[in-house]
């Protein structure tokens, strides 16, 4: 790649990013009523593995050797086993999406604390202000939500919270976990490994804990395909360049416009109304990542 493509790519990326993993929040939810969720990660797992593995064939990329592979496998498990399984699993169980947006903010913030320890990244005092505007904004945008869940709502879930926010801890951990010990090798290649590590714990899981039942219907059909190609194909990767590329906890920072880009996207297809106080916390949400990710 010339570096005038990379250079473009490194900005278009953190936008399509957002963008797409913005919908994951939704195919959780859409997916709950046709399908166990760990059966329906597993599958996921193998079917983005095995075009990963078409792709980087194809392209005669380079495989990690060594002990570079089973870093790959074991980052494949922080990254998507323990955090999407723990994700999926509390949706499953009646946790509502918004408040699991609303702990996807865990990310930023516990990588911004860590990062100076596992990693030596300076978080600038200019970040600090990004990241806690990043914070508030994002629980501005919630907020409306939240409220008309109510507090018995919020205490009734403590557990299915608990699941949602180890998932996110992980996310953080499988990322400086890749920057440290996986700095080079092909993201094709990686990739198709972490979704094997992946798929080798995820799949004793669903064996274990559920009936392992899918509904094939046409809603299912689409929403494993755009799972499988945008999230884990197109988002995750995404999201791994981000990581290679530039610094954790400014890649991690992109997480906070997710739920703006979500209450924008449930906007014009669902017709959901957006307060004065979103819109202000959407404002925030973006001056904070801005902030966060300025060089």
């Amino acid at each position: 790649m010339s570096p005038h493509h990379h250079s473009l790519v490194l900005r278009l990326a953190p936008v399509f990013f957002v963008l797409l993993w913005s919908t994951g929040w939704i195919v959780a939810r859409a997916s709950v009523d046709h399908a166990d969720p760990l059966t329906f990660l597993a599958l996921r797992f193998l079917l983005a593995g095995t075009v990963l593995a078409v792709i980087a064939v194809a392209a005669g990329a380079k495989w990690p050797r060594g002990r570079h592979m089973v870093h790959a496998l074991v980052s494949g498990i922080f990254l998507h086993t323990i955090y999407l399984g723990g994700v999926w699993w509390a949706i499953r169980h009646g946790l509502p999406a918004v408040i699991s947006g609303l702990l996807a903010a865990i990310q930023p913030i516990a990588t911004a604390l860590l990062a100076p320890v596992f990693l030596g990244e300076h978080i600038t005092r200019r970040q600090w202000i990004g990241i806690a505007l990043g914070f508030f904004g994002m629980s501005a945008v919630l907020a409306p939500k939240l409220q008309s869940l109510g507090l018995d709502a919020l205490t009734a879930d403590i557990i299915l919270i608990g699941m949602n926010a180890i998932g996110m801890l992980s996310a953080t951990i499988g990322s400086f976990y890749q920057k440290r010990f996986i700095p080079s090798s092909d993201l094709r290649t990686l990739s198709v490994l972490q979704y094997c590590g992946a798929f080798l714990t995820v799949l004793p899981a669903a064996y274990l804990l559920e009936p392992m039942h899918i509904e094939w219907t046409g809603t299912m059909i689409i929403v494993m395909a755009w799972s499988v190609l945008a999230i884990s194909v197109g988002a995750i990767g995404l999201w791994l360049f981000l990581i290679r590329e530039g610094e954790v906890s400014r890649a991690a920072a992109l997480i906070y416009l997710i739920p703006p880009t979500v209450a924008i996207e449930s906007f014009f297809l669902f017709g959901e109304q957006l307060t004065l106080v979103q819109a202000v916390g959407m404002g925030l949400s973006v001056l904070g990542v801005a902030l966060t990710i300025k060089r």
